[in-house]
């Protein structure tokens, strides 16, 4: 069997790592460690998140500074705030058995004064995120000349967020004598560029598949109505009565919105996103790993950095716009070899994206049914029954209440004792959900002689788009501002260089209609209506409006283009000016 005393590490590190349970290395440690340790080929590991990546670099990176000189040996560049953080405190959690080895985070949201602090102190290695970094670089609070190694994780994710020139900023302020290790999940072009221009014929390493998934992740999904979305969301919770995940939504608004309607119907949750400080933020992120909270409602790019072995569920609140999203928040689950579900709640006008979702991770999705009430009851009831099995019993600390509690129930047989037992934990639930309706819808395959428009939405036409300077989230507050509709009620959202596409509960499409007419957007009078059509580029319609007849040019290629998951989705979004735009936004949020 393999295991870390044959890769070559200390006796230092394998006793730190052996207090933390590790004991099999997972193949991209495997094969990385043992050419890391050599400390002189720059490296390329490519393996999907969840596969140990940390440790990968990590282990072999302690081993190779020299803890009696006093700088910066190390540098190791980071996506997000939370990804920085858990790396960090991991290499202190591997390096605690090495004296006076130092480890330094930074990062923007906190106190830049005390962060300089901690690096004149003294820092071997250094975590940063590139846009704090960049800040220290301009104060000359930092020196990086002396910095022997250089690791990129999460290549992909950084320049996904818009950090090119900032990468090539740090890494041309670096000495070209140091060795630099890339880690990321996919390898995109800009990705192999850097690898090109700034490293020299590197050892790649390359775990798994392309475009797939963990193995032991179950992929599901559920088939709804858009108004129905948080009510299958309550009801998918209390049918995992020990759930402890993750629900992810597309903006910090919907992020916010969820966690506080949550909140309030009584879930242990909190929300995490961008907009919140880095105080908050930690104090979110400190009660979900010690479980204090069950479900964590988060953005893309707010979870980047969590790193929890026991997830059991990964919920898509709705479903991302690029195919590696999708891979790396169903990451989030079925970690260190545990198994876990991905949850995703889609529209019937979004099934494709699913169909398209399997077809290209190569992964099988099976469409699950919502549970009913009485499904929901019955398996909240067995679970408080094992919760009674399986309880401790501190039989000293109870027994000065024993003959108190006969006393009390000596009128009640053992049949008639259980029944009210059971009803304390069974009533509650039975009052919510006796009445519930049934959520489900079929799929659009067995929808498909039914008249168009019956899963209750509306797919309306707006004449603006990216070049506007819209996206996701503005196209939403935009939304609720002119109507009062809010971006639960609005469905699947196609944004084009000059009009979009969304869909929106069929309830709510007189109101937004009327909340649009005169409205007048960066000069331009806004123009909504009801339509199957799509417009090309240039303006001129394909398809039809309701009611009218399909063209037969409606079934050509331009038709088929914009269904499920492009296969280059940032080339899509670098295009035609409104790249940086998007680039941004995603920088702002992490």
């Amino acid at each position: 069997m393999n295991s870390f005393e044959n890769l070559g590490l200390s006796k230092a590190i394998l006793e730190a790592i052996s207090e933390l349970g590790f004991e099999t290395p997972t193949p991209i440690q495997e094969q990385a460690i043992p050419i890391l340790l050599d400390g002189r080929s720059d490296f390329v590991g490519l393996a999907q998140t969840g596969t140990g990546k940390t440790a990968a670099f990590g282990l072999p990176l302690l081993e190779l500074i020299e803890p009696q000189v006093k700088i910066p040996q190390a540098l190791i560049l980071s996506p997000t705030r939370e990804l920085g953080i858990q790396i960090a405190d991991d290499l202190k959690t591997f390096s605690k058995n090495i004296l006076n080895l130092n480890v330094v985070n930074v990062y923007g949201g906190a106190s830049i004064e005390e962060q300089i602090r901690k690096l004149k102190r003294g820092a071997h290695v250094i975590v940063a995120t590139p846009g704090r970094l960049l800040d220290l670089i301009r104060r000359k609070a930092v020196n990086l000349s002396a910095v022997e190694y250089l690791i990129l994780d999460e290549a992909d994710e950084m320049l996904n967020m818009g950090f090119k020139e900032d990468i090539d900023a740090i890494l041309s302020s670096t000495s070209e004598e140091k060795v630099t290790w890339l880690f990321s999940a996919t390898m995109p072009a800009e990705v192999r560029r850097i690898s090109k221009n700034y490293m020299t014929d590197p050892v790649e390493v390359t775990v798994g598949k392309a475009n797939t998934t963990n193995k032991n992740i179950e992929h599901q999904y559920y088939m709804l109505n858009n108004r129905d979305r948080y009510n299958v969301l309550k009801r998918v919770v209390d049918f995992y009565p020990d759930i402890y995940g993750i629900i992810f939504c597309r903006t910090r608004k919907e992020t916010q919105e969820v966690a506080e309607l949550l909140m309030k119907d009584g879930y242990n949750a909190d929300a995490l996103h961008g907009d919140l400080t880095q105080v908050q933020r930690d104090r979110v992120m400190r009660n979900f790993k010690n479980k204090s909270l069950q479900l964590l409602v988060a953005t893309d790019v707010a979870a980047r950095g969590i790193d929890v072995d026991d997830l059991s569920h990964v919920i898509h609140y709705n479903l991302p716009d690029e195919l590696e999203f999708y891979t790396h928040r169903s990451g989030r689950t079925a970690r260190a070899g545990k198994k876990g579900i991905s949850i995703a709640l889609v529209t019937p006008r979004e099934e494709r994206k699913v169909k398209d979702l399997s077809r290209r991770l190569k992964a099988d999705f099976e469409q699950v049914k919502i549970p009913v009430g009485k499904e929901v009851c019955e398996r909240q009831l067995m679970n408080f029954m094992h919760r009674v099995n399986e309880v401790e019993v501190e039989e000293e600390e109870i027994a000065p209440f024993i003959d108190g509690i006969n006393e009390e129930l000596e009128n009640l047989n053992r049949e008639e004792l259980i029944k009210r037992f059971v009803s304390l934990e069974f009533n509650r639930f039975w009052e919510y959900y006796k009445n519930a309706d049934d959520l489900n819808l079929k799929s659009t395959t067995q929808r498909r002689n039914k008249k168009e428009g019956s899963n209750g939405e509306d797919r309306l036409f707006i004449n603006i788009g990216k070049k506007d300077g819209i996206d996701v989230p503005r196209l939403l507050n935009l939304i609720h501002k002119q109507c009062g509709v809010r971006g639960k009620n609005v469905g699947r959202v196609d944004l084009k260089g000059v009009f979009s596409f969304f869909d929106v509960d069929n309830g709510f499409t007189d109101e937004i209609i009327k909340g649009f007419a005169g409205a007048v957007i960066g000069g331009r009078k806004i123009r909504i209506e009801v339509s199957g059509d799509r417009p090309s580029e240039s303006g001129h319609r394909k398809g039809r409006s309701r009611g009218g007849e399909r063209s037969r040019g409606d079934r050509g290629r331009g038709d088929r283009r914009d269904r499920g998951y492009r296969k280059d989705s940032s080339k899509d979004r670098r295009g035609k000016g409104d790249g940086k735009r998007n680039f941004d936004r995603k920088r702002k949020e992490a």
